[in-house]
């Protein structure tokens, strides 16, 4: 692994944010409240201590981001950028843990995320309400990783 921080930003690149060290969990979310609130089947999540993560755009940083408490479970929240609307990061404050999505890292000149074979996800949680089957080899759990049942091993 690098030492330069993992980056991201939302689509109009206003709200930006890093990340140092390893991440605490790289997974493929499937759970219903991922799909609702990104639109999307599933979405690859990487988790990282909340001392690992940093606004890094202008300051204050609250005039940038809107943060949504999710009602069903008042510790989470998801934050988006005030001016775009993009998701860029969740935070959980039950666990500490700020997590950010594989789509809004950085890329290079290609369009390519920057530093992906580093996150790379090594399972998928909440399959048992998956939209569509992923046949790619990670082990799939009903629930939270190592917590549920397993239903399938790489």
């Amino acid at each position: 692994m690098s030492d330069s921080p993992f980056k991201g930003y939302c689509f109009c690149k206003t709200v930006s944010w890093a990340a140092s060290g390893s991440p605490a969990l790289s997974v493929i979310c499937h759970c219903t409240l991922c799909q609702r609130l990104h639109g999307a089947p599933f979405i690859h999540s990487i988790h990282f201590l909340a001392a690992q993560f940093q606004w890094t755009h202008a300051e204050p940083h609250e005039d940038y981001i809107e943060k949504y408490q999710v009602p069903e479970k008042p510790w989470k929240y998801r934050v988006r950028c005030k001016s775009c609307g993009v998701m860029v990061a969740g935070e959980h404050t039950k666990s500490n843990k700020f997590n950010v999505f594989v789509g809004g890292m950085e890329r290079d000149q290609d369009g390519n995320v920057k530093k992906l074979d580093e996150v790379k996800a090594t399972a998928h949680i909440f399959y048992d309400t998956r939209l569509m089957d992923v046949n790619d080899g990670l082990p799939k759990w009903n629930g939270v990783l190592g917590q549920s049942t397993l239903l399938s091993s790489a």
